[in-house]
């Protein structure tokens, strides 16, 4: 069987070469491989004629680097199907050299690794960095952000050219700020090393990039990181801790109940009113409190925040089989279907009533409408919408009668009767009677605030002003809106 030999070329100077690898090379009979003869190893190696085959053309033939690496594979495993192959690559080749892991993890072909050396240690020492403290070794040209971790060092190999200096500039800086400092290190160990201080963002901007470029980010300190969700965490530790505020290390899962309803109440206002900023804010003071109940949950031992986010994300995932698995669904009514179903199933025997699930300190209005909906789902529903319309009415009427009768008690119990009908309406026309209901509140709050300030600046008594008058300035409000 025929084999392909990878040899790796060092960090960009002839002098690291070991004598083997110098050796293999000038004895190779036929024309090296190597993946681009952009390296100033390979121009030395030329002036002693030995010859290479590259593979820069598929650079430019092909749009995306894993289409290059695929073809490069590709083709080596067609040579080596007639002779023995020696492939060079930049640097060392088990160190961000994707055609080399291409290549491992075929079986056509026997691939061995004869060495070669890294430009790390030559870079940890360039931007005198100890790698003990913690390196994140990214490729440029394939990361998420989302990978990135800010306390550590970050080096950026394959910064080939201008274009991925700007999308790795993008990324961080969604992350830092304009002006934080990074490295640019060129060929680093050998004599053509250059390292550029400068500010983030002017990575892109007059940098000359090759295949020996490589960026390095510094850790970043706490005050860059106050938008990460571990930094929010090492927060909340602390309010809660030895040292900590008082009134944190006071609350109790039942102490902050209060808080939560009030903060998504909150959150409903900011919506309601188109608020982006009161949004941000609000949906903040919400995470806020899964964020202490999670802390008081570990400060107690029964629980962490890891445990809150890996039930939601399993349970998002388990309830959408559409997305995440094989499922298929056409309509939105299905996707309900399927998530009630899976719902159920995930509950086991634990609920027995249809109506079970419904919070009991939801408010009444919602939880009309929440029980409503689930009796509905099984078929308990009204055939046609005319008849709670004829029931809304049958309600008002006894709602007169009990009026009539001044029984106080049968009027408390037909005017709930009368909501429960409304609450049913809303759901039949697919709209929330608590949302709907506090917009009305919020047009009444603005309306009146109005007549008052309209009366103020007029020098009169609210108390004293007549209906007439009020009704004026309403509907001045009302055609202001």
């Amino acid at each position: 069987m025929m084999t392909i030999e990878i040899i790796g070329l060092g960090a960009g100077d002839i002098s690291q070469l070991t004598i083997g690898v110098y050796q293999k090379l000038k004895n190779h009979q036929a024309p090296v491989f190597v993946r681009t003869l952009d390296h100033p190893v390979v121009r030395d190696l030329q002036k002693e004629q030995i010859q290479f085959i590259s593979f820069d053309k598929l650079y430019e033939q092909e749009n995306e680097f894993a289409d290059v690496y695929d073809q490069i594979v590709k083709e080596l495993l067609e040579e080596a199907k007639h002779e023995n192959v020696l492939y060079a690559v930049p640097g060392h080749p088990m160190l961000a050299e994707k055609t080399v892991q291409l290549l491992l993890n075929q079986d056509e072909v026997e691939v061995s690794i004869i060495g070669g050396q890294s430009y790390l240690d030559d870079l940890f020492t360039a931007v005198k960095m100890d790698p003990i403290e913690g390196f994140q070794f990214v490729d440029a040209t394939s990361f998420n952000r989302s990978q990135l971790d800010y306390r550590k060092h970050i080096i950026f190999s394959q910064v080939y050219d201008r274009y991925i200096a700007s999308e790795v500039k993008l990324q961080l800086l969604e992350d830092l700020p304009a002006d934080y400092e990074i490295s640019i290190v060129e060929a680093a160990g050998s004599v053509e090393e250059k390292i550029i201080k400068l500010p983030l963002e002017e990575l892109d901007h007059s940098m000359e990039v090759s295949n020996l470029t490589s960026v390095y980010v510094p850790p970043a300190k706490e005050q860059h990181l106050s938008h990460t969700f571990t930094r929010l965490r090492e927060v909340i530790a602390t309010l809660r801790g030895p040292n900590g505020c008082p009134w944190d290390q006071a609350q109790t899962h039942e102490t902050l109940r209060e808080y939560a309803i009030e903060e998504v109440y909150e959150l409903i206002d900011a919506i309601d009113e188109e608020d982006d900023e009161g949004i941000v804010e609000e949906l903040g003071d919400v995470l806020l409190q899964v964020m202490l109940h999670s802390q008081i949950g570990e400060d107690n031992g029964y629980f962490t925040v890891d445990d809150v986010i890996k039930s939601i994300t399993e349970k998002m995932i388990y309830r959408h089989p559409h997305v995440f698995s094989d499922t298929q669904v056409d309509s939105v009514a299905e996707v309900y279907k399927n998530w009630d179903a899976l719902k159920k199933e995930e509950k086991g025997d634990q609920r027995q009533s249809v109506l079970d699930g419904v919070p009991n300190h939801l408010p009444s209005l919602s939880k009309a409408y929440k029980l409503q909906k689930k009796a509905a789902k099984v078929g308990f529903d009204w055939d046609d919408v005319e008849d709670i319309w004829n029931k809304l009415e049958e309600e008002i009427k006894e709602v007169k009668e009990a009026i009539s009768l001044k029984d106080d008690i049968e009027i408390e119990k037909e005017f709930g009767d009368v909501l429960f009908v409304l609450a049913n309406l809303s759901r039949y026309y697919k709209v929330n009677p608590e949302v709907a209901l506090n917009q009305t509140n919020q047009k009444f709050q603005s309306r009146f605030t109005y007549i008052e300030e309209k009366l103020q600046e007029e020098g009169k008594d609210i108390t004293k002003t007549s209906l007439e008058e009020m009704d004026y300035y309403w509907d001045q409000a009302k055609e202001r809106e």
